[in-house]
């Protein structure tokens, strides 16, 4: 098992602040991957012109996911691969979000529509994907290439309460996940965040075990499946905190086999790991507050399904463990 090759990061939330400020934190942490030779790419639940701001910004080289991996764009956001929602199925995806009283986005021919232009929400996607909606009467008129339809609501209970019911009526033909609180996405059948990271990495033969995902949200917890392994922790927010009680404080645990981060990529990890926590929380300070904690399993400590596995055994469990097919 070697090093870290390859970070792929969420955008919002992760790589850009909740009021969508990338900031010079998470521009130096991305250079600082280069600098290493450590290759970057983002996936986001954005459209693809919803990333252009991005590729200059961070020197971005290779493909990107667009729509929760339903598009696979170059940094010149020419089209990779895509997949489309059937126009019965984003017909019936409407009725459903109408349903419950949500309003509706339609991604579909390189454009963002919707029925409102003072709509929920919409003054927050202007501001992240610097493109103004298309205004229509009838969204079931443009059904002919849709990327992705979006339920949005500042009621978030309602939009919890939609997804089931949406992934019952729909079933296998699409693919359903919350990108924010605030949003419920629908994209084509077989698109995940997952999907993207397992393409990119074929692309550029970066095996799994050399690669770190980073993300915030529901939609992200298929590309935690492509790492070797990946664990998200729920605490209450007073379970981190310093002898004084103080609980504004972050904890990064990143697990290595022994050996496999020399000196130099040990201090480009906390430090890339630190700026990125500082650059998404949008609070410089956070820096001093972040503890990035490497952790070393010496050779056979690697203790799963209750075997220690040497290091070469864990890289063929990983691998055989990837292969099977989903449940």
């Amino acid at each position: 098992m070697s090093g870290i090759s390859l970070v792929i990061s969420d955008v919002d939330g992760t790589l850009v602040t909740t009021d969508k400020v990338l900031t010079e934190r998470s521009r130096a942490a991305v250079s600082r991957l280069d600098t290493h030779g450590i290759a970057f790419s983002i996936v986001s639940s954005r459209p693809p012109f919803g990333l252009r701001m991005l590729v200059e910004a961070l020197a971005l080289r290779l493909p990107m996911g667009a729509y929760n991996g339903g598009a696979l764009v170059a940094p010149d956001l020419t089209a990779l691969e895509r997949r489309l929602l059937p126009a019965d199925v984003a017909r019936e995806t409407i009725a459903i979000l109408r349903s419950f009283g949500v309003d509706i986005w339609v991604f579909a021919d390189d454009r963002w529509l919707a029925s409102d232009a003072k709509g929920a929400y919409v003054d927050r996607e202007v501001r992240t994907i610097h493109v103004q909606p298309t205004v229509v009467e009838r969204l079931e008129d443009h059904l002919g290439a849709v990327a992705k339809i979006v339920g949005v609501s500042g009621d978030f209970e309602r939009l919890t309460a939609c997804a089931p019911i949406a992934r019952r009526a729909l079933g296998e033909r699409a693919a359903i996940a919350r990108s924010q609180p605030y949003y419920l996405d629908i994209t084509p059948a077989g698109t995940d965040k997952g999907v993207f990271v397992a393409e990119l990495t074929r692309r550029l033969g970066v095996p799994a075990t050399e690669i770190v995902t980073i993300g915030d949200m529901e939609n992200d917890i298929p590309m935690f499946r492509k790492n070797t392994a990946a664990f998200v922790h729920d605490l209450p927010a007073t379970a981190l905190a310093n002898v004084d009680g103080d609980n504004s404080y972050v904890r990064v645990q990143v697990l290595t086999n022994a050996g496999a981060l020399d000196r130099e990529k040990q201090i480009a990890v906390v430090r890339t790991l630190t700026d990125l926590v500082a650059g998404a929380a949008g609070d410089p300070s956070l820096t001093e507050r972040t503890w990035v904690l490497l952790t070393e399993a010496p050779e056979g400590g690697w203790g799963l399904w209750g075997h220690a596995h040497t290091n070469e055994e864990l890289v063929a469990a990983a691998r055989a463990e990837m292969g099977k097919p989903d449940a």
